[in-house]
């Protein structure tokens, strides 16, 4: 038996009808979403690369990471008498400090709580920043550690690419974000770095 043709548009138009309000929720949620990105400041730049490969004699092993201050660099170690060498900004007067510590930890767009000691001088900073693009540790942050202490000092990233290649940091060492990805990825949890 079939059915009249009044009987079998009604399902369709049943389908269709739900078919379409799940498209305008959808829409809605989609306006939803879209208006409290709207309302957040647009993502960081990442950076330029200011990586390159250079002639570097050392009696440190590849791997090694070697911090030279004066130059406002950080050499990879990439085989005998070659490294990597990314531009870099290091700790302004008061903040400086030199010595062998190694990578602790590494972490992907960090979370940042700044120390108490950053708090006590600058007392309108957070206590934590969320992990995430808006993060000042920017991209990446390799932890640096001393006796297997964390020392709270970190190679990092930045949001904020034009500051690289300057004094004003507390302490840290400030990659762009798009060398900071670049070291992560080559630099192992446990390799030495000497801060000179």
């Amino acid at each position: 038996m079939t059915l009249p043709d009044r009987y079998r548009i009604a399902p369709k138009l049943a389908g269709a009808c739900v078919l379409g309000m799940a498209l305008a929720l959808s829409v809605h949620g989609f306006a939803e979403a879209r208006s409290a990105l709207s309302e957040r400041p647009p993502l960081p730049a990442m950076g330029p690369s200011l990586r390159k490969a250079v002639a570097f004699r050392t009696a440190e092993q590849p791997g090694t990471i070697i911090i030279r201050k004066d130059e406002k660099a950080l050499y990879l170690v990439t085989r005998q008498g070659q490294a990597l060498r990314y531009q870099i900004s290091v700790g302004r007067d008061g903040f400086g400090w030199t010595g062998i510590v190694k990578v602790g930890a590494k972490t992907e767009w960090p979370e940042w709580r700044p120390p108490q000691e950053m708090r006590a001088r600058q007392p309108e900073l957070p206590k934590m920043v969320p992990a995430g693009p808006y993060n000042p540790l920017g991209a990446r942050a390799l932890y640096l550690s001393r006796d297997g202490r964390d020392t709270l000092y970190r190679i990092h990233g930045t949001n904020d690419p034009s500051g690289v290649g300057f004094d004003g940091t507390s302490g840290c060492f400030r990659l762009t974000n798009t060398d900071v990805i670049d070291l992560f990825k080559r630099v192992a949890v446990g390799a030495k770095v000497v801060v000179q």
